[in-house]
């Protein structure tokens, strides 16, 4: 093949794009992968003596104590000063959810993990005891309870006072064992062991599945608010004490998804309708403050969370013995976001407790359930122009917020769990 006949080719650089980190306000990024992190650290635990140590690797600097997510490798190294009359050097994890009930005196405790490896065994391992052994044990991502499989839960505590009681605890620890041998006790007989262990905080990563929408619209014609896929309305009735004045109707307006972060707020919208004399009347039991109650907010919205026990899992005269507590882990702000003849408008958020570091679950005889409380309680319900009202929603939260890429800053993708839609009654 001839070369003359090819055409002249001369390399042009003038028009090749420019590139950024971050895309310009007419472009949009598709997707992203941002390199995890592994932190650096290690947590350490010494035997009275300091001849063993138990050395956990990858762990933040100056934590009280070791963390691990879901399906996290718990990595580390057993450290011996001395060697001498070592026979045998093991590491454990377990894990147990205890349910007591006070008064009745009814208890269960669930085994959640067992891992178990020996690390050197002097009948078996023909070379010398290390002086520093590493081992690596796997996090189970579930549990039985003999009857149903179970997510693997958090490290986690809730106690009922009072009888009847309950106390609900959830534990995890590993623990490392050294066996020595006759030669090394002296006038001890058998073996002499000598453990070292420490509690962990098992800590499963969630996020939701969709970011959180953009605030609802409010119609140029009627100021009311304009309904969209991203939002779901609920809707009750506050109910009016005479019969010459009219009930409200109440609209409450959630992100439609119902899954929300501890880490973020949750968004929310009210609309209530009825006759301008009924809202006239309600609105010294509204959510903001008004002349007549400056101090006085007798509306909200709130975050709950129910703890349920069930010790003993049976029926009593056709009745379930469980008992539960409900704790408000989130109060709502409001702000006035509109009214009309027949209708009062208000926009607002609930941040969750930053006490709260993980969402609901479920294990063995223990549940726990979050919701969205809309309520109105006068502080003298038989003077109050309206009956008490509560408008209850299930959700579901969890420990992070969506990702526009799928990565945290620090923490891989497959340590996340994404909690679906939870049903409409819990």
């Amino acid at each position: 093949m001839s070369t003359t006949s090819l055409p002249g080719y001369a390399p042009s650089f003038t028009r090749i794009p420019s590139y950024s980190a971050e895309p310009h306000a007419y472009e949009q990024r598709l997707a992203l992968n941002r390199p995890t992190r592994r932190p650096a650290g290690d947590f350490v635990k010494q035997s009275r003596g300091g001849n063993v140590s138990l050395r956990l690797f990858a762990q933040e600097n100056n934590v009280s104590l070791p963390v691990y997510g879901l399906g996290a490798a718990v990595e580390g190294a057993v450290n011996l000063t001395k060697t001498d009359g070592v026979t045998a050097v093991e590491v454990k994890i377990e894990g147990s959810l205890r349910l007591r009930e006070v008064a009745e005196g009814g208890t269960t405790t669930h085994k959640l993990c067992l891992s178990k490896v020996t690390l050197w065994n002097k009948d078996v391992d023909s070379t010398p005891c290390p002086a520093s052994l590493d081992f690596s044990l796997t996090l189970p991502d579930t549990f039985s309870d003999g009857k149903d499989i179970y997510p693997l839960p958090p490290t986690y505590d809730v106690h009922l006072d009072g009888v009847p009681g309950f106390n609900a605890d959830i534990e995890y620890g590993v623990s490392a064992t050294v066996a020595k041998g006759k030669a090394s006790t002296l006038l001890r007989l058998g073996q002499a062991r000598s453990t070292i262990s420490t509690p962990f905080v098992y800590h499963p990563r969630s996020r939701p599945a969709v970011p959180l929408p953009p605030p609802m619209r409010q119609s140029l014609d009627t100021f009311k608010f304009v309904e969209t896929t991203d939002w779901r309305c609920w809707e009750t009735d506050m109910r009016a004490r005479k019969s010459s004045a009219k009930d409200i109707h109440c609209q409450l307006y959630l992100p439609a998804s119902r899954v929300y972060s501890i880490a973020e707020p949750i968004p929310f919208h009210i609309l209530f309708s009825s006759s301008a004399f009924s809202l006239a009347a309600y609105l010294p039991y509204g959510p903001t403050a008004t002349v007549l109650a400056p101090n006085k907010r007798f509306t909200h919205v709130k975050v709950l969370r129910q703890s349920v026990v069930d010790v003993r899992n049976t029926l009593v005269m056709g009745t379930k013995t469980d008992m539960w507590r409900v704790d408000t882990i989130g109060v709502g702000n409001f702000r006035h976001s509109g009214d009309g003849p027949d209708w009062l408008a208000f926009s607002g958020e609930v941040r969750v407790d930053g006490q709260i570091k993980v969402g609901g679950f479920k294990a063995g005889g223990l549940v726990v359930k979050d919701f969205v409380e809309l309520s109105m309680l006068p502080p003298d319900p038989a003077k109050a122009p309206f009956k008490e009202m509560r408008l209850v929603i299930p959700i579901r939260l969890t420990t992070d917020p969506w990702s526009i890429d799928g990565f945290a800053p620090s923490i891989d993708e497959a340590e996340f769990s994404i909690p679906s839609t939870p049903s409409d009654v819990q």
